[in-house]
């Protein structure tokens, strides 16, 4: 999906069966057309195609070959649908989602670049319930065509924020009592089984190469890390936000709140 600086995004193509899927269910985006494959039509399609029809829009099936040269030779699946940009939200709207709910998980992404690990988070935040995530408008990946598919459509359910100043939205949560956890190895950073994610609780996942940066890891309240038995140093930052995003749930639903 094409984007300008300022991360308004064009028109552009979502691919593959569960994504487009999520995406039609979703019914966030503007969707301009759907690429469905000729011939019998599975579960999946078939459902497609009565979303589309129900929001009147224009299907058109279609054979491999001229799914490939429309959207490359990638796995398509011969399944597209051409939209508008992605609703992102306002930070605002986070924060209400927040306030009204005692055990809130808000995730914050402090400019990841890689579109699989983002993707991947998104899906897990979204398996866990998350209420807001919360991504730089710079230096990092937005929500392309990429990300959508890396979270098999996930992220067409969630509640989604890119802002100019990453510590200020951050500063936001925490006026709304929302506790927040980075990830990082610092001299001061605790395993994060012992940090209480109970309560209202942001978790904040650093860049693939440099963690945290500065300003973010001195706004958080706490810094946690994930002991390794093994060999490697730490995992990467969408494992690790995974892993401590269950570890949110998982308090929080032994304490029966959940």
């Amino acid at each position: 999906m094409r984007m300008d600086r300022k991360g308004k995004k064009k028109d552009g193509w979502i691919y593959g069966r569960r994504p487009v899927l999520e995406t039609l269910r979703a019914g966030r985006r503007e969707i301009h057309e759907l690429i469905v494959p000729s011939g019998p039509a599975t579960d999946e399609v078939e459902e497609m195609i009565s979303i589309a029809h129900a929001r009147r829009i224009p299907v058109r099936a279609a054979q491999r070959g001229e799914c490939d040269r429309l959207l490359g030779q990638i796995n398509h699946q011969c399944c597209a649908v051409r939209v508008g940009g992605y609703p992102y939200v306002s930070v605002e709207e986070i924060y209400e989602a927040a306030e009204e709910d005692p055990e809130a998980i808000v995730l914050i992404l402090d400019h990841l670049e890689d579109p699989q690990n983002v993707g991947s988070l998104l899906r897990t935040a979204e398996a866990c319930g998350v209420c807001g995530v919360i991504i730089p408008e710079d230096r990092g990946v937005l929500v392309t065509s990429a990300v959508v598919r890396a979270s098999v459509g996930a992220s067409e359910h969630l509640r989604i924020a890119h802002v100019v100043n990453l510590t200020q939205a951050m500063k936001g949560l925490q006026e709304r009592n929302v506790w927040l956890t980075g990830l990082d190895l610092t001299e001061d950073a605790k395993p994060y089984t012992e940090i209480d994610f109970r309560g209202r609780c942001g978790i904040v996942v650093g860049n693939e190469g440099d963690g945290l940066g500065h300003l973010v890891g001195k706004t958080c309240d706490f810094i946690g890390l994930i002991p390794m038995a093994g060999q490697v140093a730490s995992l990467n930052a969408a494992v690790a936000g995974a892993v401590t995003l269950f570890e949110a749930v998982r308090q929080k639903a032994a304490a029966g709140k959940r």
